[in-house]
């Protein structure tokens, strides 16, 4: 009985945040006073965006300042240049003092105290379709799974825990199999960016409107040569792996077919057309590396590589399982 209305009071309570929020946005209008909490490039693009609909004449943002916690972080060195007041992580909040707060890749847990002095709480642009990849790194994370696809989601912010609350607004794209860090990483931005903009303009409607997460868990991604690959591309991360006692970096990797025979995982032959490495995965599937950098030593061009090292091999080469490297 106790458990009963113990649940029925928290149902209640979650209700009664919604029902009030939507109340606060029915008796507020734009234009919106905004705190932007932020950090990093990911970030900035939505920050630029907010920043020129800010500068617009008969814009939805009245006011736009901004939260960070570096002076040396392009949140900061953006918000300078352009003369937007910043504050330091905590901030001190006077109540109703914004209408909204806006949060993008912040890294930072927003506690239940900054959250309430919103009316209209707090807002999260998150780079995944939620609740697949809760938490930090989600386009690494949907990289290195393989994801077909991916997203945005806009949901408002609960404390105590990261990424757990209503969805406010969901935009899918698709995933290649070549797509790398980089492309990605601005995909994402330049569409979190405008489905907050969507957001802010139909807030009222988004509001009212949002929905809980479903409540399947979080998974985590296997170790996929290709998929690490591309997930880590453009970062100062490489994968590494060893043959024999020699660390050994794998640069530009890409999928091929191989007629080869299967020998074992880890495996590798030097294909002279492709001029490429061609090095034996798991479940028959291979990978093609162009270049390779023993630690310690210039990078190699796979043709390098082969006359070097796998010509004078007693037997066929095998490296052992991949980390990543963190330079």
């Amino acid at each position: 009985m106790f458990l009963q209305k113990l649940k029925s009071c928290r149902s209640l309570k979650k209700y009664a945040c919604r029902y009030l929020k939507s109340e606060n946005v029915k008796h507020s209008k734009p234009p919106w006073k905004i705190l932007f909490f932020g950090s990093d490039n990911f970030s900035l693009y939505s920050l630029k965006t907010l920043y020129r609909e800010h500068q617009n004449n008969n814009s939805i943002i009245s006011i736009l300042k901004v939260v960070t916690n570096s002076n040396k972080n392009p949140i900061w060195k953006f918000a300078e240049k352009h003369d937007l007041n910043i504050q330091k992580w905590p901030p001190d909040l006077i109540q109703n003092e914004y209408d909204l707060g806006v949060v993008v890749s912040f890294g930072h847990l927003i506690p239940e105290n900054i959250i309430n002095k919103f009316p209209l709480g707090m807002l999260n642009v998150h780079a995944s379709l939620l609740p697949r990849w809760r938490g930090a790194a989600p386009i690494i994370y949907a990289l290195a799974n393989g994801d077909k696809e991916t997203g945005i989601t806009i949901m408002n912010i609960k404390p105590k825990h990261f990424d757990i609350g209503d969805i406010v607004l969901q935009k899918k794209i698709n995933i290649s199999d070549e797509t790398k860090m980089p492309e990605l990483h601005e995909r994402l931005g330049k569409l979190g960016a405008s489905c907050l903009l969507n957001t802010l303009n139909n807030l009222e409607e988004y509001l009212s409107n949002s929905t809980p997460q479903p409540a399947e868990g979080v998974t985590y991604a296997p170790k996929n040569a290709h998929n690490l690959h591309r997930a880590l591309d453009s970062l100062r991360h490489n994968l590494f792996t060893s043959v024999a006692s020699s660390s050994v970096k794998l640069i530009d990797i890409e999928i091929c077919k191989s007629n080869a025979k299967c020998i074992a995982p880890g495996s590798v032959t030097y294909d002279k057309p492709s001029q490429t490495l061609r090095v034996e995965c798991a479940n028959g599937t291979f990978i093609s590396v162009k270049r390779i950098s023993v630690l310690g030593k210039k990078v190699m061009t796979a043709s390098e590589f082969n006359n070097g090292y796998l010509k004078y091999a007693v037997k066929f080469v095998v490296l052992n399982k991949l980390s990543i490297l963190y330079e």
